[in-house]
């Protein structure tokens, strides 16, 4: 076990369907008091009709349950936490990639992925896609992942006089992924394997692309404004602002923050499994072939479930 540390973490996670007709978005955090060891893993599912939602289920679900079965020898997964969270991903894309085989409907789907793990107070994290990780700290934000969309093509675009702004931020193409689980290879992968500092009343926010329907400016300017209190009502605030702007094409939003505190200086909140996954239990590791097969069941257990539901309240 990891020895305990002066540090704890303060987290609030939300998840919210917003404008669209499906929820795409999935969620699950583990940081046990005590341990000074903590993750969340996030995915935005991509596929609409083409099972979006069951692809980010399947990423949260096999990335989640890995780095739980690592958290039990905390010492080795650091030491080793490049390469424990790039095979955790690859494990992940692989399952998303055999899934169509079972369910061939579901070709297409596919999922970003957002894992940042912290040890004490170091930082780690892998994403692909363009689901954002912002830190706040001393009253500035900063975007620590990469973006894998065309947004940086076409701002880089802008700086270089290639394209005006407003065309930039109004193209048709900016939010297009230029790296995403699917089965095939990850063109693109932000793997931080070398610790970022944390500090004291550092505050960490992962998010799906949701939450960007606010620019980051306006993002810093919640975060200063509710600055020094507990991370729910920190989470609050964000989805606050975002309800205020009223926007018909709300996309899907999935929002943890992550508050460092000194040890008796904070109020350590864990926060449950999300019910997304809750209900899906990971397949004991055979071949992904065969854990697609029992996801594929799984799902259509709960699909069945909750038409049954339905048809109830229907009379």
């Amino acid at each position: 076990m990891l020895q305990l540390t002066q540090f704890e973490y303060d987290t609030a996670t939300a998840i919210h369907r917003g404008r669209r007709e499906r929820q795409e978005d999935s969620l699950a955090t583990s940081f046990p008091a005590g341990t000074g060891l903590g993750f969340l893993v996030l995915a935005d599912g991509m596929g609409g009709h083409a099972s979006g939602d069951i692809a980010s289920k399947i990423v949260v679900t096999e990335v989640f349950s890995e780095l739980m079965m690592q958290a039990n020898e905390p010492e080795h997964m650091e030491a080793q936490i490049g390469e424990v969270l790039r095979e955790a991903a690859y494990g992940a894309n692989e399952c998303v990639g055999q899934y169509p085989s079972i369910r061939p409907e579901s070709a297409g789907m596919g999922a970003t992925l957002l894992a940042p793990v912290v040890f004490q107070d170091r930082l780690y994290w892998i994403s692909v896609g363009d689901s954002p990780l912002f830190l706040y700290r001393d009253g500035q934000l900063r975007k620590l992942n990469a973006d894998h969309s065309l947004a940086p093509h076409f701002d880089g675009m802008v700086s270089r006089g290639e394209m005006d702004k407003g065309q930039a931020e109004n193209h048709p193409d900016r939010n297009c992924l230029t790296s995403v689980l699917i089965g095939a290879d990850i063109p693109h992968i932000d793997c931080r394997s070398q610790p970022l500092q944390l500090k004291e009343s550092d505050i960490l926010v992962a998010a799906s692309d949701g939450l960007t329907h606010l620019s980051e400016a306006e993002i810093a300017e919640t975060l200063n404004r509710v600055d020094g209190q507990k991370s729910a009502e920190i989470l609050s605030a964000l989805l606050e602002e975002l309800q205020a702007l009223g926007d018909p094409e709300q996309d899907n939003i999935a929002l943890c923050v992550l508050r460092i505190a000194r040890n008796g200086h904070g109020t350590k909140k864990e926060t449950p499994l999300s019910a997304l996954v809750g209900s899906v239990e990971r397949p004991v590791r055979k071949s992904n072939g065969n854990r697609a097969g029992v996801y594929a069941a799984s799902f259509e257990g709960a699909e069945a479930r909750r038409k049954m539901v339905q048809g109830g309240q229907g009379r």
